[in-house]
């Protein structure tokens, strides 16, 4: 049985990786930071940009910026089945 990671990432998804700064909300003048994680699709980010649009509406602290990293981590063709398994000792 294969992991949802790895269906994820033969589909072409890759690890996208955010780090958000965030003022506080009392505290305006104080930046805070958040990382978000989470497999996601290339140039478009659908998965990063519902983030972002959830933390405008339902997050007091408003954003300063958000700086992101993406990895595709293998691909279709890296990819092959192994059917058997040798041991030595």
């Amino acid at each position: 049985m294969i992991g949802r990671e790895t269906q994820l990432m033969l589909k072409g998804y890759g690890l996208t990786t955010a780090e958000l700064y965030y003022r506080m909300p009392d505290h305006r003048s104080v930046l805070n930071s958040f990382i978000w994680q989470d497999y996601d699709l290339a140039p478009d980010y659908p998965a990063l940009f519902r983030f972002i649009e959830f933390w405008q509406d339902k997050i007091d602290g408003p954003l300063h910026s958000v700086r992101f990293t993406h990895r595709k981590m293998i691909g279709p063709r890296e990819w092959r089945n192994v059917v058997g398994e040798f041991r030595v000792h």
